[in-house]
């Protein structure tokens, strides 16, 4: 996968549009969790959410955002482990832009 960088980034607000400020997500065990939508972003024609545990505070979740034709937005895991650190790293550029080492 291709490296992301921050001035491909659009920044968009269709799960707050859907939800409000926050959602609720169940674990594979059944385990409901509310979490707030921190940020919420396309890159490279794919929609990512910066999400906060609401118990834990500090803990951030990246999900991808998909959208099906006439339905509300959707989170899913993201599951290759390049896109993941893509976004993360991107999430982070964003966040603290003169850190960079």
């Amino acid at each position: 996968m291709t490296e992301f960088s921050a001035g491909q980034v659009i920044w968009t607000s269709r799960l707050k549009e859907a939800y409000g400020e926050s959602v609720e997500l169940e674990d594979e065990n059944g385990k409901a969790s509310v979490y707030e939508i921190i940020a919420e972003f396309d890159v490279q024609g794919r929609s990512y959410a910066v999400l906060q545990d609401s118990e834990r505070i500090g803990e951030q979740e990246i999900l991808r955002i998909v959208v099906s034709q006439g339905g509300p937005p959707e989170l899913e895991s993201i599951e290759d482990d390049d896109e993941w650190e893509d976004v993360s790293e991107l999430y982070d550029e964003l966040t603290f832009p003169g850190d960079e080492v």
